[in-house]
């Protein structure tokens, strides 16, 4: 049935409309009861996936990294796989060790460099390795001898070897490690900050070689890391991390959030916002989660920065160990932007909210809606964002899922399936002449206007729809 105006309004045109907006001043909003969410398979039969990443401004494809040792090219437009891997690493694979990161340069589409992070058994030694490597002239295709070490880390034991590689706003390259492994940080790796690089965030400028007589070191140090100059190793950038489980930057904001994973009781979300100088200390070993665990070696807790959210283990189903996530920065579902989800590796539980830099809101159980009856995702191995931002779910049993709305989504005007500017004039039609929208749109609803969630398609919907396109 048609929806009227109760007092329609002469049709307004595009660039009077765009004056409007440009006068109002636009707060951020969503709507009265948010986009109802979903999820659905998009890969399946693979070996271990354990995360997935596309290049800067590649919306075509997106690359799934195997724990086995692949990376594979997922066709988003055909939804197929290539049927040859990207890259092949020869790997120490198994619980938690594996082909684990993966990355591309900011200016891949000009140098086509990308970075792995792996663990190798070298003469009896697991070492963690952070590697270059190029794309040959087929894009999707890399070339497999292209290899150049950067820097590699012997690993005491086979468990807490992190894996997590990411470009910051700023340009270099942050690499978290484990604590080593074991159990309750026997050797206080996490906390040691001279001559021990695990447990830790570490920084390095990935174009440029500090160490020309060091083959083992091939990368500069930023000068602004916080212990250049000073007692402690000049790659740290934040220590006192236990099992960093997949971190990532917010692309809008640059912010950084960390999945740390806990000992026996808690499991935490670490922040860190783009303003940083680096070197917060997260706490592990001294403390697990809000909680003390060990006064041995440990700083005041007053110069420790404690997590933004933790998580008891326990409940039914059963919590035990942290997957980090994403912020969602995609087009497609316009209120769930700013949104952080996460979720936990035993429970299968995925959960949400929304931190401004002091203050979480929005906490919310995501689990019933991301896991319908249609598929069951199990063993949460890491979150991913392909090229236009949309999230999606690896999960280590063989699949990979996005995170898509369950039906029309508010302001998607044109219904192309993306909340942007080409929504604009049919926004407009929709205020000024219902008919004439329902006419040249027969396929969308003329309620997806009602920004606000009133109840009503009225001007009141023009500024949040404003902020909704620009991001507001």
């Amino acid at each position: 049935m048609m929806r009227t105006l109760s007092n329609p309004a002469p049709f307004v045109p595009h660039r009077c409309f765009l004056a409007l907006a440009a006068a109002l001043t636009f707060v951020g909003l969503a709507s009265a009861s948010g986009t109802p969410l979903t999820t659905t398979r998009v890969a399946a039969g693979l070996s271990s996936p354990v995360f997935v990443a596309a290049p800067p401004g590649d919306t075509e494809r997106l690359f799934i990294v195997e724990q086995t040792g692949d990376i594979l090219i997922l066709n988003l437009a055909s939804g197929t796989l290539n049927p040859d891997p990207f890259l092949e690493v020869t790997v120490t694979s198994g619980g938690e060790r594996g082909l684990l990161g993966l990355t591309f340069h900011p200016d891949y589409a000009q140098n086509g460099y990308f970075y792995v992070n792996y663990t190798l058994s070298v003469s009896g030694q697991l070492k963690t390795f952070v590697s270059r490597f190029s794309v040959s002239l087929n894009p999707d295709l890399a070339v497999d001898s292209s290899e150049y070490v950067l820097l590699t880390i012997d690993q005491p034991f086979a468990n807490h070897n992190g894996g997590w590689i990411g470009f910051g706003p700023d340009g270099y390259l942050y690499i978290g490690t484990g604590d080593g492994g074991s159990g309750g940080d026997p050797g206080n790796r996490a906390q040691d900050i001279t001559n021990q690089l695990l447990g830790k965030m570490l920084r390095i400028d990935v174009n440029g070689d500090g160490f020309p007589g060091d083959p083992e070191k091939n990368y500069a140090i930023p000068a602004d890391n916080p212990f250049v100059g000073i007692t402690g190793d000049d790659e740290i950038w934040a220590y006192g991390l236990r099992n960093p489980w997949r971190s990532c930057f917010d692309r809008e904001t640059g912010d950084l959030y960390i999945g740390d994973v806990g000992q026996g009781a808690w499991e935490e979300i670490d922040f860190q916002p783009a303003s940083s100088a680096g070197g917060e200390n997260y706490g592990w070993r001294c403390y697990e989660g809000p909680d003390p665990y060990s006064t041995g070696g440990c700083d005041p807790p007053g110069t420790m920065v404690f997590p933004i959210h933790s998580y008891t283990h326990g409940g039914s189903p059963f919590r035990c160990s942290v997957t980090g996530g994403y912020v969602y920065r995609g087009a497609t579902i316009w209120d769930l932007r700013g949104t952080y989800i996460f979720g936990d590796y035993c429970s299968d539980q995925i959960w949400s909210f929304r931190y401004d830099g002091a203050s979480m809101t929005d906490f919310e159980d995501r689990t019933a809606e991301l896991d319908p009856p249609t598929f069951s995702i199990g063993s949460i191995s890491s979150f991913g964002e392909d090229g236009n931002g949309e999230l999606y779910i690896c999960d280590l049993n063989s699949e990979v899922f996005k995170i898509i709305p369950d039906g029309a989504v508010l302001g998607d005007m044109n219904c192309d399936g993306a909340v942007d500017f080409f929504d604009i004039d049919a926004f407009v039609l929709a205020l000024t002449d219902p008919a004439g929208y329902e006419a040249a749109y027969p396929d969308c609803d003329l309620m997806l206007a009602d920004i606000n969630g009133d109840g009503d398609v009225d001007f009141f919907d023009i500024e949040p729809f404003v902020a909704v396109i620009t991001g507001g």
